[in-house]
């Protein structure tokens, strides 16, 4: 295997969730900094709810508070030589996460377009001089069920809008089919773009409610699962795109990847090793998703773990372990 991402450092780290949702309260830990920094990891993606920084509803009258915790996230990262990625995983206008159906559509709709570019340019303004070497904008979380040209149209939109701004912020979009398919079309742009490590989702969300894994079959690996047998080569496979994406002088990062607490532990490290095996080869970095909760190094609640105390917290040293070999 060729390594083929060479122009994005191959950063490694995890999510962070503080304000992943509209009911997070943006209270970033600064141990969660010091420990990642500890353990030789540099990078944290910061998945965000646009709603968390408004005020009654209004996407043009901003909450001014709550922005200062994305400053201080910020702040944490270059105290501890992490790399900052803020994206929106609820953008206005569209979200992977059901929790609020949007009053319009990112799409489609010229007014979500034009709230999303207006919420872009306020962090770009806000954070402009940061180097993006401490700091990247990841534009939206997982599009899916959208064409290729309503996306393109979307980002180039948004990119335009914060270099209008900031001419230098690294901008880095996720692929179609929720992180799964490369986005070609955008290479003009000059801006990287976002993998995930989640396929077969028969292994990384068993029980996983918000999709139905708790009616899919325990899982092995290699394995069979209800999109087929899958094993070290369809692995593979699913990654080609991505590294010839890179090879045409793309930058390529994993945003996501891992598996929920309720696969078995043996199963996902053995799987989660072939996954890092491939990115790896192709330089590619990654981020688990997350830090301290169920998919994470923290406090999983995982079956079968021999878990260390760690300040207070349970240490699943088998998994961190292994991160730390890639």
């Amino acid at each position: 295997m060729q390594q083929a991402q060479t122009v994005l450092p191959r950063w490694r780290g995890f999510n962070l969730l503080e304000m992943f949702t509209a009911r997070s309260d943006g209270n970033f830990q600064e141990d969660d900094f010091r420990w990642m920094a500890e353990w030789g990891f540099n990078f944290a993606r910061i998945p965000m709810c646009y709603l968390l920084w408004i005020e009654n509803g209004d996407v043009y009258r901003i909450h001014e508070p709550m922005l200062e915790q994305v400053d201080r996230v910020v702040m944490l990262g270059q105290r501890y030589g992490v790399h900052i990625c803020l994206n929106f995983h609820r953008a206005p206008g569209y979200s992977v996460n059901p929790e609020r159906t949007e009053p319009f559509n990112l799409w489609k709709d010229a007014e979500a377009l034009d709230a999303f570019c207006f919420h872009w340019t306020l962090f770009a303004r806000r954070y402009r001089g940061i180097p993006s070497t401490q700091l990247s904008f990841n534009l939206v979380n997982e599009p899916a069920h959208v064409s290729h040209a309503d996306h393109e149209r979307v980002i180039r939109a948004a990119v335009q809008a914060i270099r209008q701004v900031d001419p230098d912020r690294l901008i880095i979009a996720d692929g179609l089919d929720y992180g799964r398919t490369p986005c070609p079309e955008l290479a003009d742009l000059g801006i990287a773009q976002s993998c995930r490590a989640y396929d077969p989702m028969g292994v990384s969300h068993y029980k996983a409610p918000w999709v139905g894994g708790e009616h899919w079959p325990e899982p092995t690996w290699p394995g069979d699962f209800y999109d087929g047998h899958w094993d070290r080569t369809r692995l593979e496979q699913c990654y080609t795109p991505w590294a010839e994406l890179a090879r045409s002088g793309i930058g390529v990062h994993c945003g996501e990847g891992g598996a929920f607490n309720h696969t078995p532990h043996a199963v996902f490290l053995r799987w989660l090793r072939e996954v890092l095996e491939i990115l790896t080869g192709y330089g590619i970095g990654y981020a688990l998703w997350n830090f301290r909760g169920p998919f994470g190094v923290l406090d999983s609640e995982r079956r079968n773990v021999a878990y260390a105390d760690w300040y207070g917290h349970r240490l699943d040293r088998q998994l961190l372990s292994l991160l730390q070999e890639f």
